[in-house]
């Protein structure tokens, strides 16, 4: 039980990453309509800053310093680039990101090699934030890494079980929630925001009132970057820093923002919990359908047609139950989950 707990936990903290990135793609396509190809490529060239600043200024320092570098690049970006193939809709729009793409990836792999960076984690984010302790019935938990004599204590002829939780993970939900909280009182309680949300639906009446709207743009996609970058630097030093890591969560993304519902930050967030538990949960189950059948009184034989499909375990699924879901949400539900856009 204190496994699968840790499992949950596993699942929310790699949801809450896929909603750091997602928050970015959504802050941009709902106020600009602008899907962002490039998103995940930001994200990378996060991580790749935050290693090369945490070099030279440490960790702490490059967590701020990263995101606002990349922040910088995308507003440029959107400066010099993007907004001149705005007028033309949305399918220059789509070409442009997917082009940059593929020329930040390769300027990386100029830079910082092919071979993953040793982007290790601070002091303070190295072991486990705390540790679930099961004694027979009893649970506890301790902060860090419990003392040995607790996870080997016997009780009532029971062993005791210790499950650690890392302290990267843990700061990477801190960061995420706060990051959530943050994007919620910006949109809704500040004049910068009502700003941004009339920009999108009345950009005349907007301007009438002296805003200047492309400027507006620019430090939305600028922000939304900004936020990629601020992912990147906390998933690096979670997992691994490499050429490959906007690939790996690059589609994902966009599972997350269609599911969730295009536009929409809340159902960004709810869309990256679902996503982040449907890739985690089920890897740590090893019974396939065939088990499942013969629970129900059913018998599938390796003869059976059926058999070849039926055999494969809930774990080999797990990287396909996203897109199952991007589907069914497709047909059933078009807008996602929470969506409202109409486009």
């Amino acid at each position: 039980m204190d496994q699968f707990l840790i499992n949950v936990l596993n699942g929310i903290s790699a949801g809450l990453l896929l909603f750091m990135l997602s928050s970015g793609l959504t802050l941009i396509f709902s106020m600009m309509g602008v899907l962002n190809f490039a998103h995940a490529s930001f994200y990378m060239v996060g991580a790749y800053f935050g290693y090369t600043l945490s070099g030279v200024v440490g960790f702490w320092p490059a967590l701020i310093v990263a995101p606002l570098l990349v922040g910088l690049l995308g507003a440029l970006f959107e400066r010099t680039a993007l907004r001149r193939v705005h007028k033309f809709g949305h399918v220059p729009e789509l070409l442009v990101t997917f082009g940059l793409s593929y020329v930040i990836l390769e300027l990386v792999k100029l830079v910082w090699g092919l071979s993953s960076a040793p982007f290790s984690p601070p002091a303070l984010l190295q072991g486990p934030a705390f540790t679930l302790i099961h004694v027979a019935d009893s649970w506890s938990l301790a902060w860090g890494a419990a003392d040995p004599a607790r996870c080997s204590a016997t009780v009532a002829g029971v062993v005791a079980s210790c499950s650690t939780f890392p302290a990267t993970r843990f700061f990477m939900m801190v960061v995420a929630v706060a990051m959530l909280l943050a994007l919620w009182l910006l949109l809704t309680r500040t004049r910068i925001g009502l700003v941004i949300q009339a920009a999108l639906t009345h950009p005349e009446m907007v301007e009438s009132l002296g805003h200047n709207v492309p400027r507006v743009f620019m430090l939305v996609f600028g922000s939304g970057c900004a936020l990629a970058g601020l992912a990147g630097v906390v998933g690096g030093v979670t997992f691994v820093t490499e050429p490959s890591m906007a690939a790996i969560v690059g589609s994902i993304i966009f599972v997350v923002v269609v599911v969730g519902g295009l536009g929409s930050l809340a159902g960004a967030f709810v869309g990256s919990i679902v996503i982040g538990l449907l890739q985690t949960l089920p890897l740590t189950v090893d019974k396939s359908f065939v088990h499942l059948a013969a629970n129900w009184g059913w018998t599938i034989a390796p003869g059976d047609w059926l058999y070849s499909i039926a055999k494969i375990t809930l774990a080999q699924a797990a990287p396909i139950l996203p897109y199952l879901l991007l589907v069914l949400i497709l047909i059933f539900r078009p807008k996602g989950l929470l969506g409202t856009r109409e486009d």
